[in-house]
C-alpha cells in the first residue's frame, strides 16, 4: 500500500518598498504574475509585505523567510543588503534600475527606456503593475452602481502633475479643462481622477467645473479608490504624459490610450511613448475621438516568466534560511 505524498509547502515571496502605492504596485504586479504562473504549474506561491518606513523602522511580514523577494525604491535598495545576507538561498528581484549596489541582486527588470546594460538586467516596456482581467473585473463589480449611473460613451481621464520633466502649469490646466468640456459636449461621460502630484488650483477647478455633473464622476481622493473600476469602464483612456505608471497600466487593458500633453521635455520617456504608440496603445490626442484595438501590453506577464526562468525555484522545499532581519 503505497503512502499519499503530502504536497510541497508554498513557497514565499516578500515584496518590498517604502509602502507608497505607486512603487510597491510595481513590485507587487510582478509578484502576484509570478504568483499565477507558478499556480498554473501546480505550485503554490504567498507573497506578504516588507514596509520600509521614514523613520527608519521596517515593518516585515508574517509569513515565514523569504524564496523569492522584490523590491523597487529606495528603500528596497537600502534593505537588499542586509536581506541577502540573512536569506542566503532567497533569490533577490529589482524592478526598476537601482542605479548602485546592482550586485545586491540577482536580476533587475528595468524599463528598456533606461537602457541599462548589465548581466543581471534585463530590459521590459515601461514597469510591471498589477493590471490583470480578474483584477478589473472585479473593480468594475465593486463599483457597479456608480458605472451605471453614467451614460456610454464613457472616458477616464487620469491626471498626474510635476515630476523632474514636465509641469502641469496653468496653460496646461486651461486645456485640459477645455478639452474635458469638449468631450462632455459630444456627449462622452468622465471618469476623472488625479493623483498626489496634482497641483491643488487644478483640483479645484476641476471641482468647480465638474462636481455634480450627472455625466461625471470626479474621484477626490476620499472613500475607496475606483481607479480600477475606472480602467474597465472606460471606453477610451486618457492619461498625462508624464504619468509612465498610468501610461503603461491604461496599454495593459487593451482600450484606446491617448496621451495629453504637459510643459516639458519627455527626454528617455520620448523612447517608452514610443514603445506605447508601436505597440498600437496610444496615440496623441489631437481632438477627434477614435477607435481602434490591439493586443493588450502583457509586459508584466513576460518579466514573471523571466524572472521564473532565472530563478529556477525548488518546487519541492523552501529554499531560503535564516531568520527575519
Amino acid at each position: 500500500m503505497s503512502q499519499t505524498q503530502s504536497p510541497p509547502p508554498s513557497l514565499i515571496c516578500w515584496v518590498v518598498s517604502d509602502g507608497r502605492r505607486g512603487i510597491e504596485n510595481q513590485a507587487l504586479g510582478l509578484a502576484e504574475a509570478v504568483q499565477a504562473q507558478l499556480a498554473a504549474a501546480g505550485t503554490g506561491m504567498r507573497i506578504g509585505r516588507a514596509v520600509a518606513h521614514k523613520d527608519g523602522s521596517v515593518a516585515l511580514p508574517d509569513c515565514g523567510p523569504p524564496d523569492l523577494w522584490i523590491g523597487c525604491g529606495r528603500a528596497a535598495i537600502k534593505l537588499a543588503g542586509r536581506h541577502r545576507r540573512t536569506f542566503t538561498r532567497c533569490f533577490f528581484t529589482y524592478v526598476q534600475d537601482p542605479r548602485t549596489r546592482y550586485r545586491d541582486f540577482d536580476l533587475i527588470l528595468a524599463p528598456a527606456h533606461d537602457r541599462l546594460t548589465r548581466p543581471n538586467a534585463l530590459a521590459m516596456i515601461g514597469s510591471p503593475n498589477r493590471i490583470s482581467a480578474t483584477l478589473l473585473e472585479d473593480g468594475r463589480a465593486g463599483f457597479a452602481a456608480q458605472i451605471e449611473a453614467l451614460a456610454p460613451p464613457r472616458a477616464a481621464v487620469l491626471i498626474g502633475g510635476d515630476s523632474k520633466r514636465f509641469r502641469l502649469t496653468p496653460r496646461i490646466a486651461d486645456y485640459l479643462v477645455k478639452r474635458l468640456e469638449g468631450l462632455l459636449a459630444d456627449n462622452v461621460s468622465l471618469m476623472i481622477t488625479a493623483s498626489r502630484r496634482t497641483p491643488k488650483a487644478l483640483s479645484d477647478r476641476l471641482s468647480q467645473a465638474f462636481a455634480g455633473h450627472p455625466r461625471v464622476w470626479l474621484f477626490d481622493g476620499e472613500g475607496e479608490n475606483p481607479y480600477f473600476a475606472f480602467l474597465a469602464a472606460a471606453d477610451w483612456i486618457f492619461v498625462t504624459e508624464e504619468s509612465t505608471n498610468m501610461l503603461v497600466e491604461a496599454s495593459a487593458t487593451g482600450k484606446p490610450v491617448y496621451a495629453l500633453p504637459m510643459d516639458g521635455s519627455a527626454g528617455k520617456f520620448t523612447r517608452l511613448h514610443a514603445a506605447l504608440e508601436a505597440h498600437g496603445a496610444m496615440r496623441p490626442w489631437l481632438g477627434r475621438l477614435e477607435k481602434w484595438s490591439y493586443t493588450p501590453l502583457a509586459e508584466t506577464d513576460r518579466a514573471a516568466g523571466l524572472l521564473i526562468n532565472r530563478w529556477a525555484p525548488p518546487l519541492q522545499s523552501h529554499a531560503a534560511s535564516g531568520d527575519a532581519a
